[in-house]
């Protein structure tokens, strides 16, 4: 016998019919079953019209209409605020219960407890569920009941955790048979990209929804076993680019664990290593869930509270080193490279994103929150928990982040991981002309190289912004202020990738 007679579904990060924890418990649990989605004018207001993540989600929206329409249900779109439209939507439709999948971001926490309270007011059930993490708030402990701060532990604690189970799929799929008609007053279609403020994405994108995601998962897999070789290398085809996927759930997290938690129990080294990088996911997760302070909209702060002790560089000169950064101009081939890379694309290779990060926060001395929000601008994969503990790694100021003094060098990063300059030569293709020893550190070219190549710096690439090796010392000095001079530590080897890799 059913709990409920009808239930409405709110998608969010969640845009797939298959394998969907909260569809599913509404399929089992009501009679009949609507299915809502919200562009949330709060979130689409302050965005760029030329925003790709909204042409994708919007995409992968319809994708999944078309999926339970099929089914014989239908997707009731909303151009609006949730704490309206849901409860409205509930209503309008008949609904005894609510049935979300749950959110990390302390802005979504306060939308979903604001929208559930409106509802209980109606005397309408919430309920949510997990299903963008296969461990979440405190399945993941310490012995002494305590959130984890450090990786490697709750690395050991996850896997030791594992059971079949917890990547075994929800049949929501199989049980489509549930979706009833919504009423005809309530279905009023998807608005479009233009009635949405958007305009369709410029550049490269991303294929959307689940059939997008299956086709670069299907191609990932078979390139999985060398993850472990590739993926450090940005002009090869190693990772697996399943963020913007994962983001917006229209794959399941317990489909691609599942995958990779098989094929490493059989040896897979590639499997092994990218499966480190789903619990990295989980990780950060469970970083904002128990320390909100990271992530709070306009006051997010340093995870370890002394680093936000730290004098960042202001005024006119840090903001034109600033948007020089932004603009792929710092005269670092590399640096440039890999921004040009995010602002034609809206993705940016892992390693690059550290080096980035790096250069920003410790070349040039700005602060990582301005970085943060420029990454949160421009990335496909946005996530707010991995975008923040990733910037935090960077500057030393997160949990389990690199030591204060272990600095990227961009110019041995570079001939380290771009030997050839295939990387650089795609996306600065002004130094294309030059010899994989010289196109690393134009500056260092002998000037007949330079001509040969048609280079005038200054004119058609820029010189360095900033000098390395001067900008390393003033970074120490700079965190003195977190350790103190008398604890100051040696240098270490910037290029010791065991230690900041």
């Amino acid at each position: 016998m059913a709990d409920f007679d009808v239930g409405l579904v709110w998608f969010r990060r969640d845009l797939r019919a298959a394998d969907n924890a909260a569809l599913y418990h509404a399929l089992t649990r009501c009679r009949r079953v609507l299915c809502a989605f919200v562009f949330d004018r709060e979130i689409l207001a302050p965005l760029a019209k030329n925003d790709r993540r909204v042409p994708f989600i919007h995409a992968s929206v319809v994708e999944l209409d078309r999926t339970l329409r099929a089914a014989g249900g239908a997707l009731l779109v909303r151009h609006a605020m949730p704490f309206d439209a849901i409860p409205a939507l509930a209503r309008e439709c008949g609904a005894n219960a609510v049935f979300v999948n749950r959110d990390y971001e302390p802005s979504a926490k306060a939308r979903d407890e604001a929208v559930a309270q409106r509802l209980a007011g109606a005397g309408i059930a919430f309920f949510e569920f997990k299903d963008q993490a296969i461990f979440d708030r405190d399945e993941v402990l310490t012995g002494s009941a305590k959130p984890y701060t450090v990786f490697t532990p709750y690395k050991r604690k996850w896997l030791e955790t594992l059971t079949p189970d917890a990547l075994q799929p929800y049949a929501s799929e199989d049980n489509l048979h549930a979706l009833g008609k919504p009423p005809a007053q309530a279905d009023q279609g998807i608005p479009s990209l233009a009635a949405l403020g958007f305009a369709d994405a410029e550049g490269p994108a991303f294929p959307a929804g689940t059939v997008g995601a299956y086709a670069l998962f299907d191609d990932f897999r078979d390139r999985m076993t060398d993850y472990d070789r590739t993926r450090d290398f940005p002009a090869v085809k190693g990772p697996s680019y399943m963020g913007v996927h994962l983001r917006h759930g229209t794959v399941s997290i317990r489909a691609l664990a599942r995958v990779a938690h098989d094929a490493q129990r059989h040896g897979d080294r590639g499997a092994q290593t990218w499966l480190s990088e789903l619990i990295w996911r989980d990780f950060y997760f469970a970083v904002l869930h128990h320390f909100p302070r990271v992530g709070m909209p306009g006051d997010h702060r340093a995870f370890k509270p002394e680093y936000d002790r730290i004098i960042w560089e202001t005024g006119e000169a840090a903001d034109a080193h600033f948007a020089a950064w932004c603009a792929g101009q710092t005269g670092y081939p590399l640096v440039d490279a890999a921004m040009r890379q995010l602002n034609t694309s809206g993705y940016m290779h892992n390693r690059l994103r550290m080096v980035t990060a790096s250069f920003l926060t410790k070349d040039l001395g700005i602060d990582w929150r301005r970085g943060e929000a420029y990454f949160e601008a421009q990335l496909n994969d946005f996530e707010l928990s991995s975008n923040s503990g990733g910037w935090q790694w960077a500057a030393s100021s997160g949990c389990d982040a690199q030591p204060y003094f272990r600095i990227f060098n961009p110019v041995t990063q570079s001939q380290k991981f771009d030997a050839a300059g295939k990387f650089i030569r795609h996306y600065v293709p002004e130094l294309s002309g030059l010899s994989d020893r010289d196109i690393h550190a134009p500056w260092l070219a002998k000037p007949d190289a330079l001509k040969a190549a048609k280079i005038a710096l200054g004119a058609d690439y820029p010189p360095p912004i900033v000098d390395h090796d001067a900008a390393r010392k003033r970074t120490l000095l700079r965190y003195d202020v977190v350790r103190g001079p008398a604890k100051r530590a040696a240098p270490a080897d910037e290029d010791d990738d065991d230690a900041i890799a």
